[in-house]
């Protein structure tokens, strides 16, 4: 698929491991190498900052989405190549979607989770088909992955969409995964559930 830009929702602070900063320059120096472009949520705080600066630095463009409340509070980041300031949360998540080819997460807190798991619940209602990954730095989602594989298990989530995002710490996996990235078919099991056949998604 094509990889035009690339969404990454990540911390506002660098979190407790030099490898977090780390993990999130070397994702941003490696999203400009591969020509894309960088949709983030215009901060220049914590891994927020260090992907976005780590973008410009190596010659990319990046496109922030930010609330008009957090640019009161001082955290937009006023170098990056377009700002965009809307009126709430939910207008940005909404932008960052239509902005964005493919949606990555680096190491973050509720707003990276909250932002994740909308897409990823877009894409099991069929409201987008675009990929979802995460990019894992010293183990800091498996814990996350173990609590899908239950969902699975006790049936409150299809096993095609836990198998339908990308998880692991090699980027170049990453990138290719991307790629070559073909949607699971949320279609057919709406299509099914309208037709009485299913109690539920997870029954599919």
């Amino acid at each position: 698929m094509s990889l035009k830009t690339i969404c990454v929702y990540c911390g506002s602070n660098a979190g407790a491991r030099p490898e977090y900063t780390d993990a999130a320059r070397r994702l941003g120096s490696r999203i400009a190498d591969e020509g894309a472009a960088l949709v983030y949520g215009g901060g220049n705080v914590g891994l927020m900052g260090v992907v976005a600066d780590a973008v410009l630095t190596a010659g990319g463009e990046v496109i922030g989405v930010i609330p008009q409340q957090l640019v009161d509070w001082e955290v937009a980041h006023r170098g990056l190549t377009r700002l965009e300031v809307v009126d709430s949360m939910h207008t940005r998540k909404m932008r960052m979607f239509e902005l964005s080819d493919a949606f990555v997460a680096l190491p973050g807190g509720f707003g990276t989770l909250d932002e994740m798991f909308e897409m990823l619940t877009w894409r099991q209602l069929g409201l987008g088909k675009k990929p979802c990954a995460f990019l894992d730095v010293a183990g800091f989602w498996q814990p996350l992955m173990t609590m899908m594989d239950t969902m699975v298990a006790e049936r409150f989530l299809h096993a095609d969409q836990r198998t339908d995002l990308w998880h692991g710490e090699d980027a170049d996996a990453l990138f290719a995964w991307l790629r070559g990235y073909t949607p699971a078919d949320a279609d057919k099991w709406m299509d099914q559930k309208r037709r009485g056949q299913l109690t539920s998604l997870e029954d599919a």
